[in-house]
């Protein structure tokens, strides 16, 4: 059994353009369906966040429309609270990416808050693509990858091909508009190549050891090549 570092957000909320802010976390089936895949293959998952603080789920992504209805939301929120890992974080500064055999950052629009301008998450990212361990990524969680930068001031992950939540999933969702700043946008002014699909359809791309996914619906898929590397 190897380990599986999961690195999660911990913010509770996306500062909007005009100051307010926007309630948030991680996307549930950003989790559970990675989680679940890889608990399944054996593996063990390992939670660790900014500081250690336990991280909170966005509560839209509990709602029975983004979860094929009552059901499907009931079986996400029991699998959720059978994630003891969740309530038990490392603190981020204190991982050693030794012990773990890949990394996966989950989305939600919380990364966009803490994960996109932490510095102990962007240099574990720089150490993990220098490793050669497997990296995967989805949703929002490409935010994240805006802090990874060398000791040039580059970002690590320049020149790699990606995917990530849209700008026209982010407008289609309504949030657009209110934002600072708009994620796929941000990661090709970093220098990275970004290749979208269709709105809110499963999509993938591998690069090398990174494999990021655009949305909710390419977690399952993004968990299934994670595990095609691990063997």
């Amino acid at each position: 059994m190897s380990k599986i570092l999961f690195v999660m957000s911990g913010a509770d909320h996306w500062t909007l353009a005009d100051g307010t802010r926007h309630p948030t976390g991680f996307w549930a089936e950003e989790a559970v369906a990675p989680y679940e895949a890889f608990t399944a293959a054996g593996h063990e998952i390992v939670v660790a966040t900014p500081g250690g603080v336990v991280p909170t789920v966005d509560k839209a992504s509990l709602a029975p429309e983004v979860n094929g209805g009552r059901q499907g939301a009931d079986r996400v929120a029991a699998a959720l609270d059978s994630m003891k890992e969740l309530r038990r974080p490392l603190a981020l500064e204190d991982v050693r990416l030794d012990d773990y055999a890949a990394v996966f950052y989950p989305g939600g629009h919380g990364p966009m808050e803490d994960l996109a301008v932490d510095a102990t998450s962007g240099r574990l990212l720089v150490d993990v693509l220098r490793s050669g361990k497997p990296l995967a990524v989805v949703c929002h969680g490409p935010a994240a990858l805006l802090a990874a930068t060398t000791e040039d001031g580059a970002n690590a992950f320049a020149g790699y091909r990606v995917t990530a939540f849209t700008n026209a999933e982010e407008t289609q969702g309504g949030l657009a508009d209110r934002a600072k700043w708009l994620l796929e946008t941000r990661l090709v002014d970093a220098g990275l190549e970004v290749r979208t699909g269709e709105p809110w359809a499963p999509h993938v791309i591998e690069d090398r050891t990174l494999l990021t996914g655009q949305n909710p619906a390419s977690s399952a898929p993004l968990a299934a090549e994670l595990l095609k590397k691990l063997g």
